[in-house]
């Protein structure tokens, strides 16, 4: 049975593990809310360039040869993955789910040869101990404040890929920002461009576009994809800040609830040694 030494050196580490817990819920939650403010600015202007981009690929007759490379539809027979994952730990089911996702999604695609670009520490070290072709990784991106120049450099890669027909698609796993309490794992398609079809009995918005649409392609289309890996770069941040958070509060409140059993069995130990002490001084005072 530990003694009052034991245990009040047992709270005492609990307590200062609490105040680092406490500490990473309030850096999380400030980050957090700058971070929401970045996802809720750039979710309306990707979807919009997404819809005029797509609107404009309906609309054009469709030669023999694409208009821009970034738009050529091929049989799938190479698959690029874009994981998405954390730099650290202490944010919950946040990489876990992810790196879940990803194994799920290349045990579906053994038929095809995937290659992966793995986005943050914890992804690219589980996968690279892994039998999978790890082409580019980008680590300690979220460690420092997150540019739209790291999107231009994952995005660069990706057209390179796609445009020399390295791939033949480009897929998107990320956690998406939902709520505090809420990140949702998605898979997307980022190339190639599907154009918008219609509802039955629903005609296309018109546009008038000055531009023929391999100009407006050749402009666009590179800084779509940009838009797109910014979009899903905020999206992870956001949610990881949201998972941490939770993950710290949920840590704070266990180390409560272990301060109070444990200063619980402090005095249930202090209060049966002061017991024992009594008798053995009644003891010794009866046998007087």
């Amino acid at each position: 049975m530990p003694n009052v030494l034991d245990i009040r050196r047992r709270i005492r580490s609990v307590k200062n593990t609490q105040q680092i817990t406490r500490a990473m819920k309030l850096v999380a939650a400030a980050r957090l809310r700058r971070a929401q403010e970045h996802v809720v600015s750039a979710r309306p202007y990707a979807d919009q360039m997404l819809n005029v981009l797509a609107s404009v690929a309906a609309r054009i007759e469709r030669p023999e040869e694409p208009i821009h490379p970034l738009l050529a539809v091929r049989p799938v027979k190479k698959v690029l993955l874009v994981l998405i994952t954390s730099d650290r730990g202490l944010a919950g089911p946040f990489n876990a789910n992810l790196i879940r996702a990803a194994q799920y999604y290349l045990s579906a695609h053994r038929d095809r040869e995937v290659s992966l670009i793995a986005g943050g520490r914890k992804g690219r070290d589980f996968f690279r101990r892994r039998p999978v072709s790890i082409i580019a990784e980008y680590v300690n991106v979220f460690g420092r404040r997150l540019e739209f120049s790291h999107a231009q450099e994952v995005a660069g890669r990706i057209i390179d890929l796609y445009s020399n027909e390295s791939v033949d698609a480009v897929d998107f796993i990320y956690n998406e920002f939902k709520s505090i309490l809420t990140q949702r794992v998605k898979v997307e398609r980022y190339l190639p461009v599907k154009p918008i079809e219609p509802a039955a009995g629903e005609p296309l918005i018109d546009y008038l576009y000055e531009q023929p649409p391999r100009e407006i392609f050749k402009a666009l289309l590179p800084r779509y994809v940009e838009t797109e890996v910014y979009r899903a770069l905020l999206e992870s941040q956001a949610a990881e800040f949201a998972a941490r958070m939770t993950a710290m509060d949920a840590a704070t409140n266990n180390a409560g609830e272990l301060i109070e059993d444990l200063t619980l069995n402090l005095n249930r130990v202090r209060q049966a040694a002061i017991t024992k002490e009594i008798i053995e001084i009644v003891s010794g005072a009866g046998i007087e």
